[in-house]
């Protein structure tokens, strides 16, 4: 229906603008920051989530959205735009699972991760990505299928052209691009959440003998009294542990579970179409789970930009600097002084 395009458009519209506003703004604050340039991983991400933005949410509201239906790509055309969504789709995914790497070496590991990590092995992690990324995406333009005899489509998918090698790929695809960094993100997290509970539950008793000082006299009553406070399990206690297991909880669940709902649709149904014997893909199914994963673009500035306190803190300093606003000393970053991961730390804190 005509509400169900205009809300459509509007929506993948909005998505391609925050897109392209969140990821500027936080490469902007990173790159003209030079104690925040060790966030190389989350400048490197909000630079393919640019990209992607820029070509491939554009190309995709051509192609979902019937007002732009008399559009016709040829096959080179297609080629292109499906090795371009392949490639910023898999290089996404992979610098979100070595960011949480590098969370995990740097709160499990932090003596291990000061001496190895360097711009050296930063930029060979870029590398790695990038050479993954386009060695899955070259398997498009090689063996794309070409029997079919088509010469030309209006829309691009990976049904285009059906075929055995299309089964092939998308398996090696998904096993490559989502099931490996699923484990590995669900993996890492799950071990981070057990370094701070476990350091939660060590540091707890430390308060207890701040009261204790003013029952220390000479008396045998005071003696049993200060023995008995120390070797009591600290009920009152409990339920502060239980709330800051419960916000460690849900942070990690927020974390994990924004990429399984932006990415596991688009996986599942891919597998699914290309595994079920004559199934056919396309229509708006397959514009759905698209535009779900192409949201991702959007949403990863927020988690693993905006919500950072360093970054927050120097966009308002230069937001003030832009608007000739005096800066208050609140606002001065002790960057050096901080965790370069800090955002993590302070959720679960």
């Amino acid at each position: 229906s005509i509400a169900q395009e205009v809300v459509g458009l509007f929506c993948m519209v909005l998505l391609t603008l925050t897109a392209l506003v969140a990821n500027t703004v936080v490469m902007i604050v990173i790159l003209k920051t030079t104690l925040l340039r060790k966030f190389i991983f989350v400048c490197h991400l909000c630079a393919v989530d640019l990209l992607s933005a820029i070509f491939l949410m554009p190309l995709g509201i051509i192609s979902s959205s019937s007002c732009f239906s008399r559009v016709i790509y040829s096959i080179a055309e297609c080629q292109g735009l499906m090795f371009l969504n392949v490639c910023f789709i898999s290089a996404s995914i992979l610098t979100i699972s070595i960011i949480s790497v590098e969370r995990y070496y740097y709160i499990v590991h932090p003596m291990r991760y000061e001496v190895k990590m360097t711009i050296r092995l930063a930029v060979a992690g870029v590398i790695f990505i990038w050479v993954k990324s386009v060695l899955i995406t070259v398997l498009v333009v090689v063996g794309w299928p070409q029997g079919n005899g088509a010469t030309s489509a209006s829309r691009c998918t990976v049904y285009w052209s059906p075929g055995a090698y299309k089964t092939v790929f998308v398996i090696i695809f998904s096993t490559v691009c989502f099931v490996l960094p699923t484990i590995i993100i669900f993996a890492v997290y799950c071990r981070v959440y057990r370094v701070a509970r476990t350091a939660s539950l060590q540091r707890a008793p430390v308060q207890a003998p701040a009261v204790v000082p003013r029952y220390r006299c000479n008396s045998i009553a005071s003696q049993v009294t200060i023995i008995t406070t120390r070797n009591l399990p600290l009920p009152r206690l409990i339920p502060e542990h239980f709330l800051g297991s419960n916000k460690a909880i849900l942070t990690l669940v927020l974390i994990v579970g924004q990429f399984l709902c932006c990415w596991l649709p688009f996986f599942a149904f891919h597998l699914h179409s290309s595994v079920t014997a004559g199934a056919v893909g396309g229509g708006h199914g397959e514009m759905v789970v698209t535009w779900i994963a192409y949201s991702s673009f959007a949403i990863n500035p927020f988690f693993y930009g905006l919500l950072n306190r360093q970054i927050r803190e120097e966009l308002a300093r230069l937001r003030r600097s832009c608007l000739n606003r005096p800066l208050g000393q609140e606002l001065c970053l002790s960057v050096s002084e901080a965790s370069v991961q800090e955002n993590i730390l302070q959720f679960l804190q």
